[in-house]
């Protein structure tokens, strides 16, 4: 089977996923918009105000409100006492809601305000009420105008939903998300048409809408808006079961994750439970998800958390550090620390092999000197966390120029010289295909990253979850990680995560 075909077996459950968060949000955005649109077209402050916001909400970036949601709904569940889901679905819709409301909102307050006042005099003249000269005048007037800002949300929320997969929400930007990390064209490729495929589909049953309240042709706006219910419906089904609720296994947006995700999920499975994933997710919202329940297992390291969500500046030797970690989860947030896997995934600054030999480079003290000629590049994250603010302490590092790339294009960027210097993944099997070379930390100012295996507070004491999974602590060697990795990375002959995962537990015996 050709890799396209393959990456489209997934679409099916995506697609009904991506279907029904969109139309959740069209759903919600009409609700607030069209009786906004009435008070609006009647109070010239009202539209405003109301359409100044909705401009506003559309000049933040679709995956930064995404995430805003995020840790608002956390704190609103915290300040409540729980119960408000703060991963996945909600935060999704609010967002979306926001970013269709414009276009319907818009086009219906215009509508309303451009119709002939003549014929909203004759309305007045033959003594109809308010409310029958919106139902029977108005309205229908109005509705091509309208249909028109629906069809315009409909795609804009179509399309933003692809950028759930960053909260948690299955969607066809799964498919995306995940083929971008490793380089899997083809799921990329199958991600991309098949939310280009629902969009165009879901305008065109619209524009039938449209064209049949536009002709009075009742039947063919019926039919339309009956194929709409039916794909709904059909999205709907997957919910309708009794199955038992799904074990959810966390994973951050890199290959490495994607793969300790599967191989936990197999052994899970292996033990009876149903498995689903949230993949993609950042190191903040995938520790808070799991601290919320939102997520009930995954891989974290030990470097992250005692930096960035125990706030310490200190540095430990590696099972000192690991020990601090589990200590503070449990007494903390009720979370289960049931050891490290076996291997650390540490940053680690290189550089390519020839042009470090060439400038005398072997340390971050030797890097210091010549760092004013030199560009870095680094994930997306590392700028901001404090591992970056310990290393500018103890090294004065001024470069030419910095920029994030997503991992899969940092260590492209260091192989084309468009960086000189990048913050590698000491786990990566791409530091030994591309021949660069590690520079040693001589002051110790980068934690350990011991890769650490994280239990959520439901099934903390769940000694048959506990059960499957401990044999992976201390069963996965550094090398044998980034073997599995670099499957998963290379250019030629790639596997899938699932593949790699499957590779790894022959390999550990496990």
């Amino acid at each position: 089977m050709s890799p396209f075909l393959e990456a489209m077996r997934r679409v099916p459950d995506l697609l009904a996923a991506h279907l029904l968060l969109a139309a959740s949000a069209l759903a919600l955005g009409l609700a607030i918009s069209l009786p906004l649109a009435i008070w609006s077209a009647r109070r010239p402050f009202v539209a405003r105000a109301a359409l100044g916001f909705a401009s506003l909400v559309q000049t933040i970036p679709s995956l930064a409100l995404l995430a805003l949601f995020y840790p608002l709904l956390l704190s609103l569940s915290a300040l409540v006492g729980g119960g408000i889901p703060a991963l996945g679905f909600l935060p999704s819709m609010l967002a979306l809601t926001l970013y269709a409301i414009l276009p319907i909102l818009r086009n219906g307050v215009t509508g309303l305000a451009t119709l002939d006042p003549a014929v909203i005099e004759a309305a007045d003249g033959v003594g109809m009420t308010g409310w029958q000269k919106l139902r029977l005048v108005e309205a229908p007037l109005v509705s091509p105008v309208l249909m028109a800002g629906i069809r315009t949300a409909a795609v804009w929320t179509i399309g933003a939903a692809t950028l759930s997969t960053t909260v948690g929400q299955p969607s066809l930007g799964d498919m995306i998300f995940a083929g971008l990390q490793t380089q899997n064209w083809a799921l990329v490729l199958a991600g991309c048409v098949s939310a280009a495929a629902l969009a165009l589909a879901v305008d065109a049953l619209l524009g039938q809408v449209e064209h049949g309240i536009a002709t009075r042709q009742r039947v063919r706006a019926g039919v339309a808006l009956a194929a709409l219910a039916a794909g709904i419906l059909a999205a709907l089904s997957p919910m309708l079961g009794t199955r038992a609720p799904a074990v959810v296994v966390g994973a951050k947006g890199f290959g490495e994750q994607y793969i300790l995700a599967r191989l936990i999920g197999h052994r899970l499975e292996a033990a009876g439970y149903r498995v689903t994933y949230r993949e993609g997710l950042g190191s903040a919202v995938v520790f808070g998800a799991l601290k919320a329940g939102d997520v009930d297992v995954y891989v974290d390291y030990s470097g992250t958390l005692f930096t960035n969500e125990m706030k310490r500046q200190d540095v430990l030797p590696r099972p000192a550090m690991v020990r601090a970690v589990a200590d503070w989860a449990g007494r903390q947030h009720g979370i289960r620390l049931v050891g490290a896997l076996g291997f650390e995934n540490a940053y680690a600054f290189a550089m390519r092999g020839d042009d470090a030999a060439r400038r005398g480079i072997r340390t971050l003290d030797d890097l210091t000197d010549q760092a004013a000629a030199l560009k870095m590049g680094t994930d997306l994250e590392f700028l901001e966390r404090p591992e970056w603010a310990a290393v500018k302490r103890a090294y004065p590092l001024g470069f030419k120029a910095t920029q994030a790339y997503s991992p899969t294009f940092m260590y492209r960027a260091i192989a084309s010289g468009e960086a000189d210097v990048i913050t590698a993944f000491s786990s990566d099997g791409r530091i030994a295909a591309q021949k660069l070379t590690v520079l040693a930390d001589p002051k110790g100012a980068i934690p350990g990253y011991d890769a650490v295996l994280l239990i959520g507070r439901r099934h903390a004491g769940d000694a048959a979850f506990v059960g499957a999974l401990k044999p992976l602590i201390d069963a996965i060697p550094v090398a044998t990680m980034r073997e599995a990795n670099y499957m998963v990375d290379r250019d030629r002959n790639k596997a899938s995560p699932e593949a790699a995962a499957r590779w790894l537990e022959r390999q550990i015996g496990r």
